[in-house]
């Protein structure tokens, strides 16, 4: 129904999720290990385009609940652009219980705090924040265009302005070499963040970007396996110490098995159940799994 420009990517968990296109691309779009939107220049939509879908969509689609806005760059909008999407979506959907973007920590920094109480306050509720990585050394591998410390200060003023932020990290990241640099200072940053959700997946390198991540990264790089990740997961899980409850999941189709539970409760759980995957690893990557 609506006119998408494709390729269109969203988080899992909003796969029910209306989506408009406010933004396409990614205006930073030079990190190594991602290709979403190497096909697209980014774009700031105006206003008509996306009234015009929202009334659309609004006269179809009543019972929406959830809306995601897209691409990768919703946040970078000015201030007032999103206020005025955020309440013509509320005015044309009555049932809306959350909206939520993608956020990358410059996008969050740069906003002031009061725009972003104010953004808050007209309705976008959530971020989906990619750390990918605690290691200033990866993220400076990867092109991330973050460190650590701008990674904590995004995330701790998202949530002083009151919402809820769902961070992803990558496992393998820092491929064998880098891998108890990569997993020590993750878990330093998810302990001290305490995301409202954290999801990891696994380092997949698709053959439009391959050649590029290996050359930034500057050395040789050897990708983890299944088992690889699965002590990453584990050391991962065993040094977090969030200050504040955490839903954790490692339910991407990307990892070797779906795994997921609630910091610091299940926290033994999770690791004995990673423990059994170890010694079976013939168990992992079950048929018929997406993560989705």
């Amino acid at each position: 129904m609506l006119d998408y420009v494709y390729p269109l990517y969203r988080p899992p968990s909003e796969a029910k999720s209306l989506i408009f296109q406010v933004t396409l691309g990614c205006s930073f779009n030079v990190c190594s290990y991602c290709n979403m939107y190497r096909t697209k220049e980014y774009v700031e939509r105006s206003w008509d385009e996306i009234k015009i879908e929202i009334d659309l969509a609004s006269k179809h689609m009543q019972d929406t609940n959830r809306i995601f806005l897209a691409d990768g760059d919703a946040l970078n909008l000015p201030t007032d652009r999103m206020i005025q999407i955020l309440d013509y979506i509320n005015q044309k959907f009555p049932k809306l219980e959350r909206i939520s973007c993608y956020a990358m920590p410059k996008n969050i920094l740069e906003k002031s705090f009061d725009d972003l109480k104010k953004i808050r306050d007209a309705g976008l509720t959530m971020f989906y924040i990619g750390i990918e990585s605690g290691s200033d050394k990866i993220l400076k591998k990867i092109t991330k265009g973050a460190t650590s410390q701008t990674i904590i200060k995004a995330c701790q003023k998202a949530k002083d302005a009151g919402y809820t932020i769902s961070c992803m990290i990558i496992l393998g990241l820092g491929g064998k070499t880098y891998t108890k640099e990569h997993i020590d200072e993750t878990a330093k940053v998810l302990s001290i963040t305490a995301p409202d959700y954290v999801g990891t997946l696994t380092l997949h390198l698709e053959e439009g970007i391959r050649d590029e991540f290996l050359t930034k990264f500057k050395e040789p790089f050897e990708l983890i396996d299944d088992a690889d990740a699965l002590i990453e997961l584990e050391n991962l899980v065993s040094k977090m110490n969030p200050k504040s409850p955490v839903i954790f999941r490692a339910n991407h189709g990307s990892n070797a098995y779906p795994i997921g539970g609630t910091f610091p409760e299940d926290k033994e759980a999770i690791l004995e159940k990673i423990s059994y995957l170890k010694e079976h690893p013939e168990l992992c990557r079950p048929i018929g799994f997406r993560g989705f």
